[in-house]
């Protein structure tokens, strides 16, 4: 018997019905805990433990028992990244345009990883990802129209940072020839963990405290990179016999936003070790360089090798989206290319064509230049640009209602829109109970359900290390009113956690 699908007309019906679903949800989600009162197996004891023999074609459940399912214990047992109040972590923000484009990726159903596969997803992901460098003001060799470089779309700066790692290293090994090899990589002590990651994956470490290959680098006062130790490290280990390959600089790190100095960096390590790799993770705030007057940032930044930015953070694209630039892509493809008789076709065999499996590690990869195109289509430059300053606008407000009561302190500098803050020690106070104190606000916080933000640890040169807690201001809904209600609950849970 054929497979029962669902019909055009059922389509149609059941699609209608998920947009009314959808659209209610996002309408809705500011009425909703941002953390649901969830534990462990709440989900798995509601839902049956073996999958139906008989679906909802065959008569033995219905489309209602769906929708009631994803109303009754989905919803209930989410963290709700969209609610206008969650300022943990980073945003992961999506919009109305996005969630379309995701719909028509899903109809489309394109594996884009050839030309020859798909021409319109590879010729809008080449166009897409000029778009988004031009209006970053990214160096002309960063875009595919100036012919050596170019963007393509990744899942995650996660995977930009091992790609990059993996062109540095095939770059490295090819200019070294049949000598000794011993790479070493380079990073701060703020980067993200993925770099330290991407390291064990590339088999440069054991674990995550390997430091055969890696190189942790200090920062200053205000946890970015200090070119100073970057220097001291280049220069040890090449006298050590060791060939630096790759350096990953930070533009805005996960625990306090601080931004990496590319332009002293890259000066360092051109004089150094003209032929490392330099990387810019530029995740979360690399985006705001879309606003001419946040465009320093990236200062620096013609004379790095790659960077990444990830619109599904805080550009109003769904996950996932990371948009990967190169100067130069011939490293890049010469370490992932590999071509098989069922892949080889004329098109790629005339050097016309990008052919975007060459540029990652899968072979198979997601239409996801359509979610962005849609984004910037319908927001513009303007748009998005606002989009970005009304969120570092509202961070500001916050900082400052911070730094107003006394019985708070303001941890670190305010790059753009995540304010580090903390209670203020009290007298004689030792470190151990700031830091517990600290904790416990946040641990109220989090459980009233009526915001949600995360705390870290930073280890100021000289000091102990520090507990505080993270104001991350970039949801897609998030208005003045709500940072406002923030802040008077923390002020509110701060008097009950004083005790």
């Amino acid at each position: 018997m054929p497979a029962p699908h669902m019909t055009s007309a059922e389509f149609r019906a059941r699609g209608r019905e998920m947009i009314d679903f959808i659209a209610d949800y996002l309408d809705s989600v500011e009425s909703r805990p941002v953390l649901g009162p969830v534990t462990p197996g709440d989900v798995l004891r509601a839902l049956p433990a073996h999958p139906p023999e008989q679906g909802i074609a065959a008569g033995a459940d219905s489309w209602e028992a769906v929708f009631r399912d994803l109303r009754d214990t989905i919803l209930p047992n989410l963290n709700h990244w969209q609610h206008p109040r969650f300022f943990g972590f980073f945003p992961a923000n999506t919009s109305h345009p996005a969630i379309l484009a995701e719909l028509l990726a899903s109809a489309l159903a394109t594996p884009a990883f050839l030309w020859v596969t798909s021409p319109a997803a590879t010729e809008l992901e080449t166009l897409v990802t000029d778009w988004l460098g031009e209006a970053l003001g990214l160096p002309e060799p960063f875009l595919s129209r100036s012919g050596p470089g170019g963007g393509v779309i990744h899942t995650t700066a996660s995977e930009a940072s091992l790609t990059a790692l993996l062109a540095a290293r095939h770059r490295a090994r090819t200019r070294a020839g049949a000598g000794p090899f011993h790479p070493t990589l380079y990073t701060s002590t703020q980067a993200h963990s993925s770099i330290v990651k991407a390291a064990m994956i590339a088999g440069l470490a054991h674990g995550p405290d390997d430091r055969t290959h890696v190189r942790l680098i200090d920062t200053d006062a205000d946890f970015a990179m200090d070119p100073g130790a970057l220097e001291a490290a280049l220069r040890a280990d090449r006298a050590a016999g060791r060939t630096p390959i790759y350096v990953a600089a930070t533009v805005g790190t996960t625990s306090s936003t601080a931004i990496d100095p590319l332009r002293a960096i890259t000066r360092v390590v051109r004089a150094e070790s003209p032929g490392a790799w330099i990387h810019v993770d530029g995740a979360h705030a690399g985006v705001a360089a879309l606003a001419p007057e946040f465009r320093a940032i990236l200062d620096g930044l013609e004379l790095c090798d790659s960077l990444c930015v990830n619109p599904h953070k805080w550009l109003l694209t769904t996950f996932d989206c990371d948009v990967f630039f190169l100067r130069d892509r011939a490293p890049l493809i010469e370490a992932m290319s590999i071509t098989p008789a069922y892949l080889r076709n004329e098109a790629s065999a005339s050097g016309r064509v990008l052919d975007y499996r060459d540029w990652q590690a899968p072979l198979g990869r997601r239409f996801r230049a359509l979610k962005l195109w849609f984004v910037m289509r319908h927001y513009g430059l303007e748009g998005l640009r606002a989009h970005i300053r009304e969120h570092v606008r509202l961070a500001a407000l916050f900082e400052h209602a911070v730094r107003a009561d006394p019985r708070f302190e303001v941890v670190t500098p305010r790059t753009l829109n995540l304010v580090c803050f903390r209670l203020t020690p009290s007298p004689g106070e030792t470190p151990a109970r700031a830091d517990a104190r600290n904790a416990e606000l946040a641990r109220r916080l989090n459980a009233s359900g009526f915001l949600y933000l995360t705390s870290t640890v930073l280890h100021p040169p000289g000091q102990p290390p520090r507990t505080l807690l993270r104001m991350a201001i970039g949801g897609a809904f998030t208005q003045e009113r709500h940072v406002r209600e923030a802040w008077a609950c923390i002020q509110k849970h701060a008097s009950e956690a004083q005790g």
